[in-house]
């Protein structure tokens, strides 16, 4: 076991900088010892955030990707870079032989990913997709509640990314700028030029993860229908003028994308993309169905056999969480101490990665849950043009049926795992 791990830093944008600066940067085993971005502004924000929270400047600061790969310390890389390069470069991390963590999204086409798990094969070096809503307290709550058979035999999940973009995020650069008339925003490309479930991992990595996905239980097809395309014309029209660039482009991205997943047990899973038509909160409409009871999130809402029927649905959440919390939940609501942003999320995700590279283990969100849910968009595109249903790859090729056992420890989620002796926050240890 490593006391300190050293690691390149990939992608210091809006996202990269948040969480290197609530996460990686306040980590005492970890040395951040390269930081890379085609922007060199931005590695001199990460570089000062570094510096902040007490750490060296990072002896490497580079715009060449290949530099980071060479460098013969860096035990783990960390890509935070957009979308459509992220497979390419998590393979060349994989050949370099770093541990190699991505951020959450799609791959633009299935040709990638299967490259990345032909890759993972021949290296055996971990990969890990750093979703953070696999930490999320009632998404683990619910883990233990299927532990403790509670839901009985599960026969649905649902799940959502139900977040208005158009001002936060596709169109955040015009607002900040009224004189930019061009944006330079590869999400944006993407809702102008392809239509897809694009963003499914937030709600599909914890149901995955319930639904036993890789490990005894497969996807095997999946549909997709999407909506007609007029919410992003209408903002750009309404915002910024009937002569925007924006206001006349015909995009193709639905506003409102669904996908029926059926796995290989007969339990479905129901995705829904919801991004760019008005919405009046965020949602991940998380919610577990099963012979026995029920999550959701929408009312935060548990049921089990046993309680009487709700007439008046008021959430009980808090009486559940007393019940059934995660373990890793349990104490990290105990400590005083909280880090990390959405509510601690991207904290406890970091750490379950830091402690594979730091104990030589596999991850717990490894290269087949991350190649799979990576799929997703392109199989869902293929779905949504052609108006039928598509099989599902088994990136396993049959090892779904009879995997090696899990990591066990305090980061786990294929089981459920009391571990004390691994504390969330080291330096406070």
């Amino acid at each position: 076991m490593k006391d300190k791990i050293k690691i390149g830093y990939v992608g210091c944008g809006r996202r990269g900088y948040g969480v290197l600066k609530h996460c990686f940067s306040q980590m005492c085993d970890v040395d951040i010892v390269a930081l890379c971005d085609v922007n060199p502004a931005n590695m001199e924000k990460a570089k000062d955030i570094i510096v902040e929270h007490g750490k060296p400047v990072p002896p490497m600061m580079t715009t060449n990707y290949q530099d980071v790969l060479d460098h013969p310390e860096i035990d783990a890389v960390v890509l935070m870079t957009g979308w459509d390069e992220r497979p390419k470069m998590a393979k060349q991390a994989l050949l370099a032989g770093k541990y190699t963590a991505v951020e959450v999204g799609c791959a633009v086409s299935l040709d990638d990913c299967y490259d990345l798990i032909d890759t993972y094969e021949k290296t055996g070096v971990p990969l890990m997709m750093l979703e953070n809503c696999c930490y999320s307290r009632r998404e683990m709550m619910t883990l233990n509640m299927r532990e403790k058979g509670l839901f009985g035999e599960i026969v649905h999940c649902t799940g959502a990314y139900a977040h208005y973009l158009n001002k936060v995020e596709l169109f955040k650069e015009m607002h900040e700028d009224p004189e930019k008339k061009e944006i330079n925003h590869y999400r944006l490309n993407h809702y102008i030029n392809n239509c897809r479930e694009n963003y499914p991992t937030h709600a599909l990595g914890p149901v995955s993860k319930i639904l036993n996905l890789n490990r005894g239980n497969r996807m095997v097809s999946l549909v997709s229908v999407a909506s007609k395309a007029a919410g992003l014309k209408q903002y750009a029209k309404d915002n910024f003028g009937e002569d925007c660039k924006y206001a006349n482009i015909d995009y193709k991205q639905g506003d409102i994308v669904n996908t029926i997943i059926t796995c290989a047990d007969g339990a479905t899973i129901l995705l829904t993309l919801d991004t760019t038509i008005p919405r009046p909160y965020y949602s991940r409409n998380y919610g577990v169905r099963g012979t026995k009871g029920l999550y959701t999130e929408e009312r935060k809402v548990g049921w089990i056999e046993g309680m009487e029927e709700i007439e008046e649905v008021k959430s009980n959440e808090a009486e559940f969480f007393e019940k059934y919390d995660h373990p890793l939940h349990v104490e990290y609501e105990s400590l005083h101490e909280k880090r990390g942003g959405h509510g601690g999320l991207d904290w406890l995700v970091c750490r379950a990665f830091v402690e594979s590279v730091k104990n030589g283990t596999n991850t717990p969100i490894d290269a087949y849950d991350t190649v799979l849910w990576m799929a997703i968009g392109a199989l869902s595109e293929e779905s949504i043009k052609t108006g039928r249903s598509v099989e599902v790859p088994d990136f396993t090729r049959g090892k779904w049926e009879h995997r090696e056992p899990p990591v066990l420890g305090k980061y786990c989620l294929d089981k459920v795992c009391e571990d004390k002796s691994t504390p969330l926050f080291p330096e406070l240890a």
